[in-house]
């Protein structure tokens, strides 16, 4: 059975990251973008990073430009925006697709292991967020409109496993 460890994303800077790095901690995966509405849960991605990370938590951060053009910035914008207005100190990746045929491939296995509402496979906004267990299998899907510290309770679940 393969995990998102089997898989590799790049590095806001461009480097390769081999996710195989992150097994044995409980990941919690998140499409970002700047200009969004739900923009200001970077501010609690980031408390529960800091709240976390060692306890062995990470958080994700996947900027795309899918939804409304709301990540229109290159890498260095995108970093300098996170960490001015937000203080982001957890890694970001390049910008990628979550969606269609060019969909990163963390992704495409993302939506397969937690389908949607109905059973949909599609990210429908920025900020979905995807819980990982730390033997590299997704445990939930959260909607855009999940606040970061509503995830609290199962990030300690998980955790405890």
């Amino acid at each position: 059975m393969s995990t998102i460890f089997d898989l590799s994303a790049d590095s806001l800077s461009g480097q390769p990251v081999n996710l195989s790095q992150y097994k044995g901690k409980v990941l919690l995966i998140v499409n970002t973008a700047s200009k969004c509405g739900f923009t200001p849960q970077y501010q609690g991605l980031e408390q529960v990073y800091q709240q976390f990370k060692e306890r062995g938590v990470e958080v994700l951060g996947f900027p795309c430009n899918q939804f409304g053009a709301q990540e229109p910035g290159n890498a260095d914008e995108i970093g300098a925006f996170c960490e001015k207005n937000y203080g982001v100190s957890f890694p970001l990746f390049a910008k990628i697709d979550v969606n269609g045929e060019h969909a990163h491939p963390l992704f495409q296995k993302l939506k397969k292991d937690a389908p949607g509402i109905l059973g949909t496979e599609g990210i429908k906004w920025n900020f979905t967020k995807f819980l990982i267990r730390k033997d590299g299998t997704v445990y939930d899907r959260y909607a855009p409109t999940t606040k970061p510290a509503e995830l609290i309770a199962d990030i300690e679940k998980l955790l405890a496993e």
